[in-house]
């Protein structure tokens, strides 16, 4: 730890597979209600052959293979039982964002190797020691300073659980909508609302699945991705639909260079070879002009 944190803020900044995170609340602090009113009203209709294109990225997920299939948050505290369990869940979910899964896996274990995936062992403990136990994920020493004030609060209004509403979860430091939503979701199995990150964002914009309200534009946040998916996806997809797709975001649909040339979708894609691809992916792109020929 011994480059100024700045310094490891822009570097971070400029990973292209990270999720995002704004420090503060998002959008002037909606409550949940707020949030439900704004998703419920005006449902609009499926985009064509959305079905189908699930069905594709399924079976190309089949393999489980992406680091979110075996580090993503909703494996933390696995073996804890419930209360504790529920409390690692969103230690972790806090740490995701602007880190990839590997590290955020990484500080999730030697915080457990410490016992600090506990509020009242966290309230005891100082933050220069957690923030080099959590080191380097995004916002490191921040993060540490919201897991002393999360854990806090949990003791104090929870017994040392945490919120089990909506509200409850946005109330804490650091916590946006995306964690809340998956939070509530693992946690809790109460599902309010879909849990949009950065690889969902970019997924469904590309696939042209949402859009900004009248004007047929693509969403510029997550937030607005989440409130545009929920007014026709089914509710049924809402959880399965965040480890899905971002699955397919670090593996095929990649932020930089996507391979739409071995995607089994692309044909479905309007995006399909428009951005900056690989070498692989001209290719096969060619090739496939070629044999129309």
């Amino acid at each position: 730890m011994e480059r100024s944190e700045n310094v490891f803020y822009e570097e971070v900044a400029n990973l292209p597979d990270i999720e995002e995170f704004a420090y503060g609340k998002v959008e002037g602090s909606k409550t949940s209600t707020e949030l439900v009113l704004k998703k419920t009203s005006n449902t609009v209709e499926p985009p064509a052959h959305w079905e189908e294109v699930l069905e594709g990225i399924r079976k190309m997920r089949s393999s489980e293979d992406a680091p979110v299939d075996s580090m993503g948050c909703e494996k933390a505290g696995s073996l804890l039982p419930p209360k504790e369990r529920r409390f690692a869940v969103l230690v972790s979910s806090l740490l995701s964002s602007q880190t990839k899964d590997h590290v955020t896996h990484g500080a999730v274990q030697r915080l457990s190797e410490k016992g600090l995936l506990d509020a009242d062992a966290i309230i005891k403990t100082d933050e220069a020691s957690l923030a080099s136990l959590i080191y380097p994920v995004g916002f490191y020493t921040r993060k540490s300073q919201y897991m002393k004030k999360i854990a806090n609060i949990c003791l104090e209004k929870y017994g040392g659980d945490i919120p089990r509403s909506l509200d409850g979860l946005l109330s804490l430091p650091g916590m946006g909508p995306k964690m809340a939503h998956l939070v509530m979701n693992v946690a809790w199995d109460d599902v309010q609302g879909i849990c949009v990150d950065t690889h969902v964002h970019r997924i469904s914009n590309r696939l042209g699945w949402v859009s900004k309200p009248g004007t047929g534009k693509k969403t510029s946040s997550p937030e607005q991705t989440r409130i545009s998916l929920e007014k026709w996806l089914p509710k049924d997809e809402w959880v399965p639909i965040n480890p899905l797709l971002v699955g397919f975001g670090q593996t095929v649909c990649t932020p930089v260079r996507p391979r739409c040339g071995v995607c089994s979708i692309n044909e479905l894609c309007p995006s399909a070879f428009k951005e900056a691809s690989s070498p692989g992916s001209r290719a096969k792109k060619s090739g496939a002009r070629i044999k129309k020929q």
